[in-house]
């Protein structure tokens, strides 16, 4: 393995375990009832809010609300995100914000630094009693229907914000990143707007793809997020994705940070590509 990808950051000890379900559990307990508490005024506010004045007061309430929830669990010492680097991006207009995807907290990281963020989420967490309130407000965009995501995304784009957009579909479930979703081209080029990509570094499996919300995991866990590169829009959606798909490989193989079921294919993978690179 190359160095500086130990799975876990060398002489950091494990949190005793009680504690470390406390962390859990207050952490999430948090959250909930932040979400649970403003689901009542996001409801009442949606009808009657115009559209601009509802998106802009539905998303800081969201990432005021997402950058507590980390706040907490940075003092707890649960977690340590090393994420400012998404700052640079709040005054540079409208883009895709394309980040790999290994955990859930990832669009709450991204969303707690930026505030003027339309996100494309689940269809199915809009009938959430959590988050669907909230979202709808905020004017989050459900991708249960693509042709209108595409159309619903490139509206937003259009109004000035900026669009929150995994471009692997769903969690990490093929290290180091999953085949390339065409959408993100797809909307690139028809709102004529670059893709930014985000690479999201973790040393945990911490809520990857089939990772129980209650299932404690070791602490404290380190997410480290630095800013990649910013993609044109594409002439062709296919030769895109391959090369946003070669890209994330190659970045991902440089990480400081490999969730652990991820830390040997990783390793293997940015070997072959650095050995390819040198043919």
């Amino acid at each position: 393995m190359p160095p500086g990808r130990a799975v876990r950051a060398s002489g950091v000890r494990p949190f005793p375990v009680v504690y470390a379900y406390f962390c859990l559990y207050f952490g999430l307990l948090v959250l909930g009832l932040m979400c649970l508490v403003w689901s009542p005024f996001a409801v009442v506010l949606h009808p009657f809010m115009p559209d601009h004045r509802g998106r802009r007061l539905g998303r800081l309430v969201i990432t005021r609300s997402f950058r507590t929830y980390l706040a907490i669990l940075g003092a707890l010492g649960a977690c340590r995100f090393d994420i400012e680097a998404l700052d640079a991006l709040k005054d540079q207009g409208p883009m895709i914000l394309a980040p790999n995807h290994p955990c859930l907290l990832d669009a709450v990281m991204v969303i707690a630094r930026l505030p003027d963020v339309a996100c494309i989420m689940k269809a199915s967490l809009l009938k959430n009693v959590f988050l669907g309130s909230g979202a709808r407000l905020a004017r989050y965009i459900p991708n249960g229907r693509p042709l209108q995501m595409v159309y619903a995304a490139c509206e937003a784009l259009a109004a000035g914000s900026q669009l929150l957009m995994f471009p692997e579909g769903t969690r990490t479930v093929r290290a180091p990143v999953n085949a390339i979703m065409p959408s993100v081209a797809l909307i690139s080029r028809r709102a004529k707007v670059p893709v930014q990509t985000i690479i999201i570094e973790t040393d945990s499996a911490y809520l990857s793809k089939g990772w129980p919300l209650f299932r404690r995991p070791p602490m404290p866990i380190h997410y480290r997020v630095r800013l990649g590169r910013r993609f044109d829009p594409p002439a062709s959606a296919t030769a895109f994705c391959a090369e946003l798909e070669a890209y994330f490989a190659d970045e991902l193989a440089q990480a400081r940070f490999v969730p652990p079921q991820f830390a040997d294919t990783a390793a293997e993978d940015g070997a072959g590509s650095l050995s390819g690179a040198r043919q």
